[in-house]
């Protein structure tokens, strides 16, 4: 007698897990639906903005067979938008600044590690080309001043 008893008991609680079991398969079904078609609205959203970043990005030329980003002179550009994004940062900085700007305390501002000179020189070549380009000026001192 104890025994079919225990096997009724037993089988109302594998009954009573299945039902639990069942409801929370449900639930992550439903959520698994929910994540793909978020994943789907994601990748099309990621694709909208590469291509809107390829129609917006600077333009490119081979130089030695390498491409490289063309910084616009500042009389065929009519706004900062045509710099790419790290030399819009760099003319912001020096904008932002009272006075002339030394290339280290754009370095700094920049989070570069200011204390390593060759950290600083592509920064430098970056800002000496904005000023070739017409963006800031470069005074003989070495600092640097927007213009305006």
């Amino acid at each position: 007698m104890r025994e079919r008893q225990w096997i009724t008991d037993r089988r109302s609680e594998l009954d009573a897990l299945a039902e639990q079991l069942t409801k929370e398969l449900q639930e992550v079904q439903v959520e698994r639906d929910e994540l793909a078609i978020a994943e789907r609205v994601l990748n099309r959203l990621a694709e909208q903005v590469r291509a809107d970043a390829e129609a917006a990005a600077p333009a490119t030329a081979q130089v030695a067979g390498r491409a490289v980003l063309l910084i616009p002179h500042r009389s065929d550009a009519t706004d900062e938008a045509a710099l790419p994004g790290d030399y819009r940062r760099i003319l912001a900085i020096a904008r932002e600044a009272d006075g002339p700007v030394q290339v280290r305390a754009v370095g700094e501002r920049l989070g570069l590690n200011a204390s390593v000179r060759g950290k600083l020189e592509p920064l430098r070549a970056k800002m000496t080309k904005l000023a070739d380009r017409g963006w800031l000026h470069k005074r003989p001192d070495g600092r640097f001043t927007a213009r305006r």
